[in-house]
């Protein structure tokens, strides 16, 4: 019998061992702590260096006591399940809509850290493209509710919990969050290692996976490897179109307020358009709040459809994937509008976007950001932030021309968090200020804006 030692050796020590099995390496660290490896790792081990059985520690001194489990057998009570691009199965328990056969949802697996705001987060449109992991075990405690949503149809292909589907326990709450799920098609999976899951997402980058929650209980595991593995990932996919409005509309709703609810702007001092890549609707509701008429158009518009509606400024929106996918039309549009001067607030996608219109590039994180506790640093006043976030792409500092200033850093990996052009009007942020994780930390921008629009609009 090998000891611990000796194995992860046989694996190329302890990073290698870790990437082997799905891992982080504080995992391997417990390996030799307690001089033994759950045996779920034992078939990776054994593909990966050849060795018996009989040499694992821990394993039975007699091959013939103990069989090593088929990974490709359903496990009691599992009826649904997470295949990796790699060929690596979760096994765990189906709710939501079921999967058709054939047609289980591909997409990039990602995680989100919030504790709060299940429902706002399936229905940002900026997951399109992709199975959100929640790291936070209680998912569906507060039910579903036609309030806080937002889009009025979920981007994210799935989701992936710990725990079953707890039971609603708040006044607000209108249906079960399975119920809403099926309503909208949405698959679900629980009863997953999310912290092994996430482990695997931070330590190794998203991959890609396929959700299936079969009713016929049937899994055809080939089929589903091939999938994951052939999907070519979000890097150079367009998901703005798919998740944009198709046509103009206007916008007054201003933000809930309790006991009220939902107000509406009646006396706004400026007007400005908002392009739409995927807007969430709290954004366009903070910019009503601030005093603005706001008129949506659609992803695709023109410098000329934009200008067209006479605007005092543009907000660009946040949205999915590849920025310079998005970018080949959108750029055009942004610089258009920058060449007339007009003001320009971009969030999100919106700050790549103007990024990539002002002269820079944009590249795919390893890891990303998403969730409602990243720290973001103010360059010009030292000030921290505790912003809500979800991204794949960043802004390459190093890109820029000399017209830009960094404004704003990650203190997770210094990537760019906002930017603002020195002979313009323009400035844009990579963190969601309209959610409220500080609560209020981040509100500064949508005044900002106005203080722009109207330094503008008075000549200076």
């Amino acid at each position: 019998m090998r000891t611990v030692d000796d194995i992860i050796a046989l694996l190329g020590g302890q990073e290698a061992a870790a990437a082997r099995c799905g891992i982080g390496t504080e995992a391997v660290r417990k390996w030799r702590q307690a001089r033994a490896i759950p045996p779920r790792h034992w078939p990776a081990i054994l593909a990966a260096t050849g060795l018996a059985l009989a040499d694992m520690p821990g394993a039975p001194e007699s091959r013939a006591e103990t069989t090593m489990p088929d990974p490709d057998t359903v496990p009691d009570g599992a009826t649904a399940c997470l295949v990796l691009g790699d060929g690596s199965v979760f096994w765990g328990r189906g709710f939501g809509a079921h999967t058709a056969a054939g047609a289980a949802p591909v997409a990039e697996i990602c995680f989100n850290t919030g504790m709060t705001g299940y429902q706002e987060t399936l229905t940002d449109p900026s997951y399109a493209g992709q199975i959100i992991t929640f790291t936070f075990p209680h998912i569906g405690n507060v039910g579903a509710n036609p309030e806080d949503i937002e889009a009025v149809t979920p981007a994210a292909r799935g989701l992936v919990v710990k725990q079953d589907l707890t039971e609603p326990a708040n006044y607000r709450a209108t249906r079960h969050l399975d119920d809403w799920l099926k309503s909208f098609g949405i698959p679900g999976i629980a009863g997953v290692d999310t912290r092994a899951l996430t482990i695997r997402i931070r330590d190794g980058g998203p991959p890609n996976g396929v959700l299936c929650f079969p009713a016929d209980g049937r899994f055809d595991l080939p089929a589903l490897r091939a999938q994951a593995a052939a999907w070519p990932g979000l890097e150079g996919m367009d998901l703005a179109k798919e998740v944009s409005c198709r046509q103009s509309y206007h916008w007054d709703e201003t933000t809930w307020a309790w006991p009220e609810g939902f107000g509406r702007q009646t006396a706004p001092k400026h007007k400005v358009v908002a392009v739409d890549y995927g807007a969430k609707r709290n954004i366009l509701r903070c910019l009503a709040s601030a005093g603005l008429d706001v008129m949506v158009v659609p992803a695709t518009a023109t410098a000329e459809e934009i200008l067209r509606h006479q605007p005092d400024g543009v907000f660009l929106s946040n949205g999915p994937g590849d920025p310079a996918a998005t970018g080949e039309y959108a750029v055009p549009a942004i610089q258009g509008v920058l060449e007339k001067r007009v003001p320009v607030f971009g969030i999100c996608l919106g700050h790549q976007l103007l990024g990539l219109a002002l002269g820079g590039k944009t590249y795919k994180l390893d890891r990303g950001h998403r969730g409602a506790n990243q720290p973001v640093k103010d360059l010009a006043t030292g000030r921290v932030e505790i912003t809500s976030q979800n991204h794949g792409f960043a802004v390459d500092d190093t890109s820029l021309p000399e017209t830009v200033k960094v404004t704003h850093i990650s203190l997770f990996d210094q990537s760019n968090e906002g930017l603002m052009a020195t002979d313009r009007p323009a400035f844009s942020v990579q963190y969601h200020p309209e959610a409220s994780p500080g609560p209020t930390d981040s509100h500064y921008l949508f005044h900002r804006f106005v203080e722009l629009i109207e330094k503008h609009k008075g000549g200076a």
